[in-house]
């Protein structure tokens, strides 16, 4: 089955991070950047001519506030969606994030599994809504979850996803939860990796999607020297 192409715009003035998102998006299937704006002005001036399925946006633009954007793209056309791309952390802006419907939010820098993943997610939503005429209250619940983990709108929650992201396997990922349950405390990339067989990388990417369907809680720890390290948790609902 052909399936269309998911056009996306990017708005972010920074145009060395610009071409990194258009790299990161074009490893999804489907996705196909059509349009860069460097500025909220330059980013209306494109949306009188060209509507896109989805936008990703930063919230520092040099002429307006990415969530003034957001909110005159809500006003213009309900239809596109948006995910947020920012430094701004600050929960005044997510909050307005949120109400505004953005389908994401990630704080810079980002992770680019859990952005591939987000992207995976938008597709299967973007291709149920665009198909389906009607849905059953399952396929609903499916679609609309609590705000979680900078998430307004995804796909699954705690249940498993009928298709996996690219990079993540059932048996892998067994093998993951059953090594986080195991250990019964925030642990770090390092020792899940030697504990499961697997490498840094590897740990890193199923901890993170983890991270993203709400199984695992995350913090960041600084510790006196070096970088700090993110340690997970099984989530306790």
């Amino acid at each position: 089955m052909n399936q269309s192409p998911i056009e996306v715009m990017i708005v972010e003035d920074d145009p060395t991070a610009a071409k990194i998102y258009e790299q990161i998006t074009h490893k999804q299937e489907r996705f196909k950047v059509v349009a860069t704006a460097a500025t909220g002005s330059q980013a209306l001036d494109l949306l009188e001519v060209y509507t896109p399925n989805l936008i990703l946006l930063d919230v520092h633009l040099p002429d307006m506030n990415g969530m003034d954007l957001l909110r005159n793209v809500r006003q213009k056309n309900e239809k596109i969606d948006v995910i947020l791309i920012t430094a701004a952390n600050d929960t005044e802006t997510v909050s307005q994030a949120i109400h505004g419907g953005a389908f994401s939010y990630f704080i810079k820098p980002i992770m680019i599994d859990k952005f591939l993943i987000i992207l995976s997610r938008y597709a299967e939503a973007f291709e149920q809504l665009t198909r389906k005429k009607t849905m059953e209250q399952e396929e609903v619940d499916r679609l609309f979850r609590a705000v979680g983990q900078g998430e307004r709108f995804a796909l699954k929650s705690q249940a498993e996803p009928t298709q996996l992201p690219k990079g993540i396997d059932r048996f892998t990922l067994k093998t993951m939860r059953e090594t986080i349950k195991s250990i019964g405390k925030p642990v770090g990339a390092d020792e899940v990796a030697e504990l499961a067989g697997t490498s840094h990388s590897t740990a890193r990417r199923y901890l993170e999607y983890m991270v993203s369907i709400n199984e695992l809680n995350v913090e960041t720890v600084y510790g006196t020297v070096g970088r700090p390290e993110r340690k997970y948790s099984w989530h306790s609902s």
